[in-house]
């Protein structure tokens, strides 16, 4: 099943550097996870003044369970630098690589 994550980052002080420091993890994860098939799609979310608030990641997992497992893990939540997340199941279409 596939899935819309928008999660939006911690407005504090330290959050743009917590994310900064974290990067190279969430980055690793990706890429194990994009190997899997798991993720489809990832960008970062900004303000009008361009500056990084969030992350929009589609991902296939099996289950929201399954999906629910991965957030638990994801360097970005443990290192507390998501602090809102929406997920929205979704299907994405042929034309961009879905399945029917």
């Amino acid at each position: 099943m596939e899935f819309i994550v928008m999660a939006y980052d911690a407005t504090d002080e330290e959050a743009l550097k917590r994310r900064l420091d974290i990067r190279p993890a969430h980055m690793a994860q990706g890429e194990k996870m994009l190997a899997e098939g798991k993720y489809r799609f990832g960008a970062a979310l900004l303000n009008d003044e361009e500056k990084i608030i969030g992350s929009m990641i589609v991902a296939d997992f099996a289950s929201r369970d399954e999906l629910n497992a991965w957030l638990e893990i994801e360097p970005y939540v443990t290192g507390h630098v998501w602090e809102k997340i929406e997920v929205t199941p979704c299907r994405i279409g042929p034309r961009f690589g879905g399945r029917l």
